[in-house]
């Protein structure tokens, strides 16, 4: 493929620190994506824990493809939001997202109307007062006798990993809580190909893999140089996950032999988010954080390292959050929106092949 360039179509001033975006993939609002915004109030009073200085605020917006044009669709005050996922699901009628806040909580909102209504509310670990919930994930619980019942994954900064049962019809209800790592656990994921199988990425430089039906460990990787920041089980290729890390490395593994990558790709500037592309190119958008947002495309095979394919330096602090544009109702162009945090920054960009 052709190098890739961004068209910066639309940036916006978000007012608080933005670090998570996140496109609705609900078959009917895929026009839609969320921002989550983390703020810290400088000047908040002596009386004022850290908890409670710390301050958020969901978007919406709506981004046509047609016309480009980008609308504010509504905002909500929330806690500070460290990580935030769509449910990918058409069993519900509304889509569902779920947020991790800095009050160690999981919250599930349902758009309906324009409009973001809280659901359901869990506090990952009520005995502990500074805990943060830092990064989610979710799926639909496989072999369910209910139509719409899921399971939810959540790392915390006191380096515990979550599982949680979710059904709309009862709720969130913590299932069982892992010890994964001795520092803030960045990330966790299911294994879209094991279904008893999940990851975990910290700041101890470790890699963990866990068994459901055991509880038990079966995998502790030492294949990072710096904390585990991000990972990506990829559902259209078994076998295959790749993490970023604070050490700037992009790395593919086969899951059934862990002890050594398939593949590394230094992006430079510590890697925070990988997001698929959504026409199957095999692309990952890449959140560098200290850097930029990067374009790579996985090697046929997925033997050999990724390739870089496009840059986008049209952020001036640190890159956090990132996804395509769903919206592909006819349209084979691809789109994205990327967020930063002091600057608080919002971009819409159209992606396009370079020509000389």
């Amino acid at each position: 493929m052709s190098k890739l360039e961004f068209d910066t179509l639309h940036s916006i001033d978000t007012e608080y620190s933005a670090d998570s975006i996140e496109w609705c993939p609900h078959q009917q609002y895929q026009s839609y994506f969320a921002c989550g915004t983390y703020q810290l109030e400088e000047n908040a009073g002596e009386e004022s824990t850290m908890q409670t200085r710390r301050k958020g605020r969901i978007y919406l917006y709506r981004f046509c493809t047609a016309t480009k044009k980008l609308t504010e669709v509504c905002r909500l005050e929330t806690a500070a939001i460290l990580d935030m996922k769509w449910l990918n699901d058409e069993t519900n009628a509304n889509p569902l997202l779920a947020t991790v806040n800095s009050f160690g909580q999981l919250e599930i909102y349902e758009f309906e109307e324009d409009a973001l209504k809280r659901i359901s509310s869990l506090d990952i670990n009520s005995n502990c007062d500074d805990l943060l919930a830092l990064s989610l994930d979710w799926r639909r619980t496989e072999n369910s006798s209910q139509s719409n019942q899921f399971q939810i994954l959540v790392s915390d900064s006191k380096g515990g990993v979550s599982l949680i049962d979710y059904a709309p019809k009862y709720g969130l209800k913590l299932a069982n809580t892992f010890a994964a790592h001795g520092f803030e656990a960045w990330t966790c994921a299911f294994d879209r190909w094991g279904l008893n199988r999940i990851y975990s990425g910290g700041d101890d430089i470790l890699l963990q893999a866990y068994d459901l039906r055991t509880c038990s460990r079966i995998l502790s990787n030492k294949s990072h140089n710096a904390g585990v920041t991000c990972m990506l089980s990829h559902p259209k290729h078994e076998h295959l996950l790749l993490t970023g890390s604070y050490d700037e490395h992009l790395r593919t593994f086969d899951t059934r032999s862990m002890k050594h990558p398939l593949g590394e790709l230094n992006l430079g500037g510590g890697i925070w988010r990988l997001k698929l592309d959504p026409l199957e190119r095999d692309l990952i958008l890449v959140a560098c954080m200290y850097h930029n947002f990067s374009i790579v495309q996985l090697k046929s095979g997925h033997l050999e390292a990724p390739t870089l394919l496009g840059e986008y330096y049209e952020h001036k602090s640190i890159c956090y959050g990132a996804d395509w544009c769903l919206d592909v109702s006819g349209d084979t162009n691809l789109y994205t929106a990327t967020c930063s945090f002091y600057d608080h920054k919002l971009c819409v960009a159209q992606i396009v092949e370079e020509h000389h």
